[in-house]
């Protein structure tokens, strides 16, 4: 087999791996995963935004998860380990995940976008963008862009600050595509410039699933999975008041 063979059979299996642990550990939060090979086998480095979960009771949860990938994907040795994403909210396969969430119980596309276009912001971003494309409304396919903030569409600047990722849902009306990019403030360079934002007290409680000492915002709950999650902020969404809403208070 020539060598574009092999890279176009590898990206293959790359992608069939990520759509499986997309679902498969899609309560931990997942949004990506790194992958080496090493002299002893194959190192597989899981980002999630809650380890415990994909760790499960006394290790379960991994040792089934490492059986699959020998199995399923013909990973050699493969060796798992997990890493918790500091900020969800920066992270645009976490996103896309919640969003698609939020459609996949009934919210309306555009609440659901506003409410991710303002925890994006809410967490430090520099920008965001957000594309959902699909039969939105009716029968025809449409898009809509939305974007608040700094963020770099081309060039250099767009290269080493944003991050991107695309995510596809069903719904009672169809396939609809969700791409979100994210401006990251970590890797701000100096042409870009903007005022400090005060930042959310925050409080040190040990967490059940780790043990470990974490950050929490006081007077806010707590998610344990990322189904918890979605129901927390679309208790949240409630209050956001839409386009349509205003435009009806006017009439």
């Amino acid at each position: 087999m020539s060598a574009v063979k092999n890279v176009i059979k590898d990206n293959y299996n790359m992608m069939l791996l990520k759509d499986y642990l997309r679902v498969a550990i899609k309560d931990a939060g997942f949004s990506h995963a790194e992958i080496s090979k090493t002299p002893t086998g194959t190192r597989v480095v899981l980002h999630v935004t809650r380890p415990g979960i994909v760790i499960g009771r006394k290790g379960t949860g991994i040792r089934e998860l490492t059986e699959k990938l020998a199995s399923e994907f013909k990973l050699k040795n493969p060796q798992i380990a997990v890493e918790e994403i500091a900020k969800p909210e920066l992270s645009p396969s976490v996103m896309c995940n919640r969003m698609a969430s939020h459609l996949e119980r009934g919210t309306a596309f555009r609440r659901a976008t506003m409410w991710t276009l303002k925890q994006i912001m809410e967490n430090g971003a520099m920008g965001v963008q957000i594309t959902i494309s699909g039969k939105l409304r009716g029968d025809r396919s449409a898009f809509e862009k939305h974007a608040a903030g700094i963020l770099p569409r081309a060039g250099h600047h767009a290269e080493v600050i944003v991050d991107e990722d695309i995510v596809h849902v069903r719904t009672a009306m169809g396939l609809i595509g969700i791409r979100i990019r994210i401006a990251r403030t970590e890797k701000l360079i100096p042409e870009f410039e903007f005022k400090t934002q005060k930042t959310k007290k925050l409080k040190q409680i040990k967490d059940t699933d780790t043990g470990k000492m974490r950050d929490e915002t006081e007077g806010e709950r707590k998610a344990r999975t990322e189904s918890e999650q979605i129901v927390i902020e679309e208790e949240k969404m409630k209050e956001l008041e839409t386009l349509e809403e205003e435009e009806a208070k006017l009439l």
